[in-house]
């Protein structure tokens, strides 16, 4: 068995479960969908105004993201100095939560996958916070290239998933380079700086350690419900790690491998990374367990 395979045991829901489930949903939806209004209000104004540029509305999104968290009962912690100018971020990716994790962080825009523009609910929700959805193809990379010059001219910190999946937020998946070819153009490279940004998801006391990771074909309902449930919640931290320039690197790959391992070391220095395959854990624990 792999760890993609495994999944953790959902909990059996009293009544006190469920009555928490339902008191921190109705908060929670009437904090994200109160600000979701309020977004759309102002960008009313903001739109004719100002067009892509988004001056007022990103601090909405992140007031919102910032309040999800005490809402949950997760503790929420930063560590680092997110960077002020235009750029790339790049993080680690274990779930639903992650949006609200580093929105909370500082004002960025997701570079997401176009299929998502079409989802219901999320891409709507995704549309009306400004993310870029571009298609995973190398025949678009100078389409890439124009959009994310358009979004860094207007000062925007755009925020990738370099693993392209999510996980069970005890790992770090391999960065795929294809993602970075767009950053070696001769208009962005000299210029373009990419921070690389480690979640750490730790759990609640007598919690699975993965519980807050969503992976694979997971349904996202019993895991928001577990989510909302939980009446022993644990933290997240998420820590800025020193930005790296773009033409300091050799070559996309190169970019990926540092980026890789710079976000893999927070895991690490946190005490949360297993990269250890779900057999080979499970070999160990019953060799000593005979012991």
């Amino acid at each position: 068995m792999t760890w993609i395979d495994a999944r953790p045991d959902a909990p059996p829901l009293g009544l006190s479960g469920w009555t928490l489930a339902i008191l921190r949903a109705l908060v929670l939806g009437v904090v994200v969908f109160g600000g979701l209004g309020l977004l759309l209000l102002v960008r009313l104004v903001e739109r004719p105004l100002c067009g892509a540029h988004r001056p007022v509305t990103p601090f909405i999104t992140q007031s919102v993201c910032r309040a999800a968290f005490p809402i949950l009962g997760i503790r929420y912690r930063l560590e680092g100095r997110p960077m002020r100018q235009a750029g790339a971020i790049v993080a680690n990716h274990s779930g639903w939560l992650d949006i609200f994790a580093l929105n909370a962080a500082q004002r960025i825009y997701f570079v997401s996958k176009s299929e998502v523009a079409r989802w219901p609910g999320i891409g709507w929700l995704a549309r009306a916070t400004g993310t870029v959805f571009i298609r995973r193809d190398p025949r678009e990379t100078l389409v890439q290239i124009a959009v994310f010059r358009e979004r860094l001219a207007l000062g925007h910190r755009l925020l990738f998933f370099p693993e392209g999946t999510s996980t069970d937020g005890r790992r770090v998946l391999a960065f795929k380079p294809t993602l970075f070819a767009a950053f070696f153009d001769d208009g962005l490279r000299e210029t373009m700086l990419i921070q690389p940004v480690s979640v750490i998801y730790q759990a609640g006391a007598g919690a699975d350690p993965r519980q807050y990771g969503w992976w694979g074909d997971m349904a996202f309902g019993p895991h928001l419900l577990a989510t909302l449930s939980a009446r022993r919640q644990g933290s997240v931290t998420v820590i800025h790690h020193p930005a790296i320039r773009v033409a300091d690197v050799a070559n996309r790959k190169a970019l990926a491998r540092a980026l890789e391992e710079t976000v893999r070391s927070g895991l690490a220095q946190a005490g949360v990374l297993d990269d250890q395959p779900i057999a080979a854990r499970n070999a160990a624990s019953a060799a000593t367990g005979s012991s």
